[in-house]
């Protein structure tokens, strides 16, 4: 698959224009190479190699300003592009408003992106001898990453191919699409083979906490039968990391999502950007891949009309993913309060705290503020503030395992535990407990799903595989087609893989 193998192509192609210009130069050694053979061969190189995975899943390719978590979160109805207006980022306003087709730039890079990341967590799993306790632990590590690679994957696209081997450039237009089956298939012989060989997450030292740990595999093992529809597995694995004693909830979910709460107690996966780059106007990697996260500055509110209040600490951003009144409307519904003032602010709360907002027109602007993700003031962020965010993406917490779980119990007849697993997540807002039963707690735990975890890329996903998609999602414009995303045109063509129906 000549899109998805870039670094295969690139020898392929830099070794046919050497061959062809001046054959005598490749007979010569490079000075300072390095063969692949002579690499995984040490713990240090097993270390080294599995880093490179972890580092591609942070990637954003700038170029087209998309990263995975924009294109999951502007799918579902918390949020509008925002932006300048209609022809500002044309990607996410055609997310935004599911008129999505094959060339969209943002779909293109994040389904690239992954499969870099599968090219990066293969080298690892085929290459590194489990030898030694730090490679039997870099595999099981690449294992989760891979299988956590392909759980985006099967569920934003169904179908897709199954790499787990280099692929040769004669297989280039022959490696098709593998059927969902066999990929769900996969996620779990990754996980299961991982989750021995995986330390417990209160082994590693501060300095390796972003490693996955037995619960990471657990949990997103856990999900991944739960999004199959097999509810004793999944309630089985999502209850080894609720009694592993590893995990428990922050008491508040704005902890959670400051800077202390960063691989905190209730972090089973995140993924990390660093601050110390000390990027300015001139520095940046415009169009490349940057190691601080870009993207909190793009989603903080548009500076052209913000002024922020005086004792608070969000500042002004480019007006990108700016919340829904319905978003907000449900919290209030709820008599959510606490989690609410973590995860979004109204105008008239800015206002009766000091600061202003000048424009009520501005475009996708219903009258709120992203807080979760909040552009909070980096004044120690290098020279530019707003270009060396360091805010990781949680992808996995535990009060999203408790819901998993709640979910998974709920759905195996067992309806006390799916209550007191839901309500451990409402009490740490100051909500009461749930007593519903049969469907009534279902929609319960829906709802407790939105609020707790808006803004961090389930909504979509979860609300395509409850069947709920088309009547949460239709006045967006969603159509059934939408239930999967379009493989990238550019694949389609060079290497022979069909398309999504109604793409």
């Amino acid at each position: 698959m000549k899109n998805l193998i870039k670094c295969t192509i690139l020898s392929v192609a830099v070794l046919a224009l050497a061959s062809g210009c001046q054959k005598e130069f490749l007979d010569r050694e490079v000075p300072g190479g390095f063969s692949e053979a002579d690499f995984y061969k040490s713990d240090a190189d097993a270390i080294q190699a599995t880093a490179a995975v972890y580092d591609m899943m942070q990637a954003h390719y700038n170029s087209n300003w998309t990263s995975m978590y924009m294109v999951k979160t502007l799918l579902s109805d918390e949020s509008n592009a925002g932006g300048s207006g209609p022809g500002d980022q044309p990607q996410y306003q055609a997310l935004d408003d599911f008129q999505i087709d094959a060339e969209n730039g943002g779909v293109e890079s994040v389904w690239r992106v992954t499969y870099f990341t599968i090219y990066r967590a293969n080298k690892v799993i085929n290459n590194v001898k489990a030898e030694s306790p730090i490679k039997i632990r870099s595999i099981a590590e690449a294992k989760t990453l891979r299988a956590y690679a392909y759980f985006d994957l099967v569920s934003l696209w169904g179908d897709v191919p199954l790499i787990t081997e280099d692929v040769a450039p004669s297989a280039y237009t022959s490696t098709k699409r593998a059927g969902k089956a066999a990929i769900w298939a996969q996620i779990e012989k990754d996980l299961t083979e991982a989750i021995p060989n995986l330390p417990l997450k209160s082994t590693y030292s501060a300095a390796e906490k972003f490693r996955v740990a037995k619960g990471t595999a657990q949990a997103l093992l856990g999900k991944a039968y739960l999004y199959q529809q097999k509810w004793a597995q999944a309630a089985a694995s999502l209850n080894d990391v609720i009694t592993s004693g590893q995990y428990s909830l922050e008491p508040s979910v704005g902890i959670v999502f400051s800077n202390a709460g960063e691989f905190g107690k209730e972090s089973l996966l995140e993924v990390s950007y660093s601050n110390n780059r000390n990027y300015d106007w001139g520095n940046f990697p415009w169009g490349g891949q940057p190691e601080s996260n870009i993207h909190v500055q793009l989603m903080g509110p548009r500076s052209d009309f913000y002024t922020k209040a005086p004792a608070d600490s969000l500042i002004g951003g480019w007006g990108f993913n700016t919340p829904k009144a319905k978003l907000y409307n449900a919290y209030v519904a709820a008599g959510d309060v606490q989690r609410r003032r973590n995860t979004v602010m109204s105008e008239a709360e800015l206002k009766a705290a000091g600061g202003n907002w000048t424009q009520p027109t501005a475009y996708d602007y219903e009258g709120f503020f992203q807080r979760k993700y909040g552009t909070f003031d980096k004044s120690t962020g290098g020279p530019v503030g707003e270009l060396n965010y360091s805010t990781n993406w949680r992808l996995i917490r535990y009060a999203d395992v408790l819901l998993m779980a709640a979910e998974a119990n709920y759905r195996n007849n067992n309806e006390g535990v799916a209550r007191q697993y839901l309500n451990d997540v409402r009490r740490r807002s100051g909500l009461g407990d749930v007593n519903a039963t049969g469907p009534a707690l279902f929609t319960a735990i829906v709802n407790e799903r939105f609020l707790e975890l808006a803004f961090e890329g389930h909504r979509y996903m979860d609300l395509v595989r409850w069947g709920l998609a088309a009547q949460e999602l239709g006045p967006l414009g969603y159509q059934a087609k939408n239930s999967l995303l379009p493989i990238p045109g550019s694949d389609v063509r060079t290497s022979g893989i069909t398309q999504n129906p109604g793409y």
